[in-house]
Formats: structure tokens, C-alpha cells, sequence
């Protein structure tokens, strides 16, 4: 993953900028540039019966020069530290649909939004804005949640059987992007797969209750076996920092998480059906509201449309 152009988005509702504040430290790193993009839509300023067509025009330019000369005393002073900032605003309505009407032109090589967070639980709150870009961010999307930032571990969480139809590419995709940023980023990388046998009670004939013990073992084995062959592509992976987890996603993912000091979680997105909803599995939205840390979201790339 390219690291030379990254798009930040501006929310202008709100006094800090996380996602700000995490694209100046890549790109202190990486040398990257930045682009600022706020954008605005006002629907009194867009079919107001009682104004003519050109006074709306001339309204909505001087709410965009506002935003703009805003966004330029954002810049300053990461421009007087030395990096590359360009700024640019956008009029439209819904900020995921210009936001990618933006990325199709640009072309940025990371997006990165700052995602609320609940003050009390310290966990990701998505909005539809960012379940939107989640979906249909043809780029990496880095979904910031607050301005603390350890910056030293990251945890790729993979699934190598490939469940909820996840493309056999995207393990390696997320692998590949881990060792980047471990390189390019200075972070440590650790490597997660959970994975849940039938849960005893769900068990559905006396044949499987017989002989639950060992299914549970022979589930273990089987995942264990294909985590392991994942990683046998790639030798210079610290094995001390992996893990199978055994257990639900959404319970073994925030638990590593938190244990391990994770600063930025990689998860893959994948769209299932003709819905076209972007899930790991069917817990993905109770993962990505559990975890204490920033998350990545990375799309394959023939899904990337």
C-alpha cells in the first residue's frame, strides 16, 4: 500500500480532528502529502423558492470560500512543520457520496475520517457515513477514534477458511498491508484468527453430542492447520505474535485488542450478496463497536467498484 497522497476528511462539526492529528504523524513518517477535504450542503441554500437561482449560486460559493479559508488555518501550521497540504471543499448532499465522488477523482492512496467514540465505554460509535465508506471506499479506509495514540502495535485479523465468502486474496492483502505499515510506520504487527466450534447446545444429533470433545478438537486442529499454512508464506512474521483465538469474533478481537495494547486493527471488507453489505462474517459491526483502538478497513481489490 502507497503511502505518498492521503485524504483526510473534515468534519467541520467538531472543535478536535483526530483523523487530522493521525495523518500528520504518517506523514511525518512517510513524507506524504495531504489533502483536506471539508464538505458542506445546506438545503436552504438549494431550492429556496423565494431567491433566485443566482443568489443561491453566489450563497453557496461564499459558504465554500468560509470553509475553504477555514480549512487553510487548519493546514498552517502542518505546512509550517514542513508538509505537503492541499486543501479543497465540496458542495453535495451525504458526505459518504461525496466523499467518493472525491477518491474516484483524486485517486488518494488511504482515506482517513475520524469515527466517533462513546466517552464512557472508550469504544467505536460508526455512523452511516461511515458504514457507507466502509462499503464502498474503493481505498483503504482508516477510521480514526480519538487523538491518543500510542502508535506501536497493529493487529491484522485474518480468516483463512475464508468464511462469509471472503475472497482467498484477502488474507494476503492484509498481511501485506501490516508488514508495510510494520516497516514504513515503525509498529509491531501481531496476527489474529478466532475461530468457534458449534457450541455445545447447539449441537443437532446424539452422534455429535456423543462425540463432542473430539469435534471440538478436530475444529481446532483444522482452523489451527490453515492459519499456520497462511503464515508459511510469510517466514519473517513473528510467530510469539500470533494467536487462534478460540471463541465469537466479536468477543476475542476487542479482548486481544485490549490485552495487547492494539493501536490500529486491519480488518477486511467484504460485499455479500446482492445487498451489497460490506460484513466479516455476520459480526463485523459488533467487532468494529467493541474495539478500544483505530480501525483499518481494507476492501479486495475486485470488489473495489
Amino acid at each position: 500500500m502507497k503511502l505518498q497522497h492521503l485524504l483526510v476528511i473534515i468534519d467541520p462539526s467538531r472543535e478536535d480532528q483526530p483523523a487530522l492529528t493521525r495523518a500528520r504523524w504518517i506523514a511525518q513518517r512517510c513524507g506524504a502529502r495531504l489533502e483536506l477535504l471539508a464538505c458542506e450542503y445546506n438545503p436552504a441554500l438549494d431550492n429556496a423558492l423565494l431567491l433566485e437561482r443566482g443568489d443561491l449560486d453566489t450563497a453557496q460559493r461564499n459558504l465554500l470560500d468560509e470553509r475553504l479559508a477555514w480549512l487553510q488555518q487548519l493546514a498552517a501550521p502542518l505546512r509550517g512543520a514542513g508538509l505537503d497540504v492541499h486543501c479543497q471543499v465540496r458542495w453535495g448532499k451525504s458526505l459518504h457520496h461525496q466523499v467518493l465522488l472525491h477518491c474516484e477523482q483524486s485517486t488518494p492512496d488511504l482515506v482517513l475520517k475520524s469515527a466517533h467514540h462513546h466517552n464512557l465505554l472508550k469504544r467505536l460509535f460508526l455512523t452511516n457515513n461511515d458504514w457507507q465508506l466502509i462499503r464502498h471506499c474503493p481505498q483503504p479506509l482508516w477510521l480514526v477514534q480519538h487523538g491518543e495514540w500510542a502508535g506501536k502495535n497493529l493487529c491484522a485479523a485474518v480468516d483463512p477458511l475464508h468464511a462469509g465468502d471472503a475472497p482467498a486474496a484477502l488474507d494476503h492483502q492484509l498481511i501485506t498491508v501490516a508488514r508495510e505499515l510494520e516497516q514504513r510506520l515503525q509498529l509491531d504487527a501481531h496476527y489474529l484468527h478466532a475461530y468457534m466450534a458449534l457450541p455445545h447446545t447447539l449441537a443437532f444429533n446424539a452422534e455429535l453430542l456423543a462425540n463432542y470433545d473430539n469435534y471440538v478438537l478436530r475444529t481446532e486442529a483444522h482452523h489451527r492447520e490453515a492459519f499456520d499454512a497462511l503464515l508459511a508464506h510469510y517466514p519473517q512474521i513473528d510467530r510469539q505474535r500470533t494467536l487462534l483465538g478460540q471463541g465469537f469474533a466479536e468477543e476475542v478481537i476487542p479482548a486481544y485488542v485490549k490485552d495487547h495494547a492494539i493501536d490500529l486493527l486491519l480488518m477486511g471488507a467484504v460485499a455479500r450478496g446482492q445487498l451489497d453489505n460490506a460484513l466479516i462474517g455476520q459480526t463485523a459491526e459488533r467487532v468494529f463497536e467493541e474495539v478500544e483502538c483505530d480501525l483499518l478497513v481494507i476492501r479486495p481489490p475486485e470488489t473495489a467498484t
